[in-house]
């Protein structure tokens, strides 16, 4: 009798824990499968902005070094229906929310980590901020890289591929559509030299012919490093240097009147 109440016991046990990992199983389960229904869901909204943030930089970096500076000096702001206003590009928000703080380290400007380079900081802010990209437009930097010559600022030291006519007639083209919808001659003098310098700085290059080059009129001047280097250098060691013409026209001084006051020789002292 007391052998069966303890089988019934162990019985009893054996099916409590079978029943209790099955929960266990079924509850995992459903975790998994929310979390890779969240990891779909999240994936598909990325997909949602077909844009290369690579390629958005690299135009925003050549209308900072070749536009911008021309556009300060006429005083002149861009158009909100120019598609390279700030506005139109979709991680201008977060570009501006990288902060550069050494060469191998890099802070997001939202939550303060820190990333050793800046492609890590890019997947950060695609995975943890990607709500704060501006795709109410829906407009992308990236497009316009052809009549911005991209490709000619990314492979600048690699070898450059052969001239397709087609494609050069087409960069041209919207090179030109650019350079009327940022800067109507209608809008006044300042609109029209600007128009009259994109056309120049940027669309005379969209040709298989020799002789243009992108961004014939010049960019943003940088200060060497070498300059500040030697300026620094110069800085400190100017005041060493009159530190010792000092030093030495003193000990020159000093000397000039020692000599004055050793008698000649051969000359008697004057009796006191």
């Amino acid at each position: 009798m007391r052998f069966r109440v303890i089988r019934r016991k162990w019985q009893l046990l054996l099916f409590c824990s079978a029943s209790a990992e099955d929960g266990f199983e079924k509850n995992s389960s459903e975790t998994r499968d929310i979390n890779v229904a969240a990891s779909r869901n999240l994936k598909e909204e990325h997909q949602e902005v077909h844009c290369s943030r690579e390629r958005s930089r690299a135009a925003w970096k050549i209308v900072e070094e070749y536009l911008m500076p021309f556009l300060e000096k006429e005083n002149y702001q861009l158009p909100s229906r120019c598609k390279l206003h700030p506005s139109n590009d979709v991680f201008r928000d977060q570009e501006e929310h990288k902060i550069h703080v050494d060469i191998n380290e890099w802070r997001c400007g939202y939550c303060k980590k820190i990333f050793r380079a800046e492609k890590y900081l890019d997947q950060h802010f695609d995975n943890r901020h990607y709500n704060l990209l501006n795709v109410s437009h829906s407009k992308c930097l990236a497009d316009l890289c052809g009549a911005l010559h991209c490709d000619f600022v990314i492979s600048s030291q690699s070898r450059k591929p052969k001239c397709n006519p087609a494609a050069a007639a087409k960069n041209h083209h919207l090179c030109e559509d650019l350079a009327n919808s940022c800067f109507p001659v209608s809008d006044g003098p300042s609109a029209t030299r600007l128009h009259e310098f994109f056309l120049r700085q940027f669309c005379d290059a969209h040709t298989c012919s020799r002789g243009f080059k992108p961004f014939s009129r010049g960019g943003k001047k940088h200060t060497s490093v070498l300059y500040l280097a030697t300026s620094v250098l110069i800085l400190m060691f100017l005041p060493i240097f009159y530190l010792i013409v000092y030093l030495y026209q003193r000990e020159m001084k000093k000397g000039t009147t020692q000599l004055k006051r050793i008698p000649r020789p051969g000359r008697k002292p004057k009796p006191s």
